[in-house]
């Protein structure tokens, strides 16, 4: 199933609304986070640079790196800006989305990604980057932190012709 069937609206980090069928014919490498998070997004941030940093320049033109917001409530478009500047991901290849609390939910089964509200500032969830090819299909996802990324890159490289 591709993840441009989805019939949501997310608002990206510069305020503008979109649909994730307006990515088709990109690659997209996704990973949940929240903003606030202090444990394991800092990490994810960290893996998704270094993904980036390993994938041919000539290939990286095609490919989109995609953060969506578990918690819509706090990253609003201006935070989510403010956290793409801190993380130097301010160019065009880094998109942060925050969507309904629905919509969110929604977009986590599609990855099998599981979080839960732990207190109001913190959640318990999976750590998970998944690969989607230009049709939105999922093609690869890799579990953990800090693990090789060997098998993201190519996964990326492969779908980049």
């Amino acid at each position: 199933m591709s993840i441009y069937n989805l019939p949501s609206t997310w608002t990206t980090q510069d305020g503008e609304n979109i649909e994730l069928k307006e990515l088709r014919g990109e690659v997209l490498v996704m990973v949940m986070i929240y903003t606030s998070c202090k444990a394991s997004c800092p990490r994810l941030v960290a893996d998704m640079r270094e993904i980036k940093k390993r994938v041919p320049e000539e290939k990286n033109e095609e490919v989109k790196y995609v953060f969506v917001s578990i918690d819509p409530e706090v990253d609003t478009p201006k935070r989510l800006k403010a956290f793409a500047k801190e993380n130097q991901m301010d160019s065009d290849q880094w998109l942060f989305l925050r969507g309904t609390e629905e919509d969110t939910r929604e977009f986590a089964a599609v990855l099998a990604f599981n979080y839960k509200r732990i207190s109001p500032m913190d959640f318990s969830h999976s750590n998970i980057i998944s690969v989607f090819d230009q049709d939105g299909v999922l093609v690869h996802q890799k579990e953990g932190l800090g693990e090789d990324d060997s098998q993201v890159v190519e996964a990326i490289t492969e779908l980049v012709e």
